[in-house]
């Protein structure tokens, strides 16, 4: 039997939409507000799920307070209240969208998930606007 468990987390980070070779006109028409120059915050907001088979001796799919320290330690620590263009390497040349931003936390993840669990993160950058990931 298959269960999903899900841990939600939150961290605040900076970021511009823009590709460099682009000039600033086509920048802006293409990411709008969101190639603005001096950057622009958002409160992010994030599920990590965790879909597996439940121990018998345990009865845990994960260990909660495991995946609470692990988002903590692989994600918060590393996005909060950071520019991500400037502070985290991967960003200095991946563009920051919701979209590869999603994939990285998965990337941060999934090698602390046990191979036989599925891991699926939803990445909120506004309360309407969300992605989803799964691998």
């Amino acid at each position: 039997m298959k269960v999903k468990v899900s841990r939600k987390a939150h961290f605040n980070a900076a970021h511009r939409l823009y590709r460099p070779e682009w000039s600033y006109e086509k920048n802006d028409s293409v990411f709008g507000l969101c190639n603005n120059p001096n950057f622009h915050g958002h409160n992010y907001e994030l599920i990590v799920s965790v879909t597996g088979e439940i121990d018998e001796e345990t009865g845990f799919v994960i260990d909660m307070k495991d995946l609470k320290e692990l988002i903590r330690e692989k994600i918060e620590n590393q996005l909060d209240h950071k520019n991500l263009n400037v502070e985290v390497e991967w960003f200095k040349t991946v563009n920051p969208t919701a979209e590869n931003i999603v994939v990285y936390i998965w990337n941060q993840l999934r090698p602390f998930i046990k191979a036989s669990n599925e891991l699926e993160v939803v990445l909120y950058e506004t309360p309407r606007n969300f992605v989803t990931y799964s691998g």
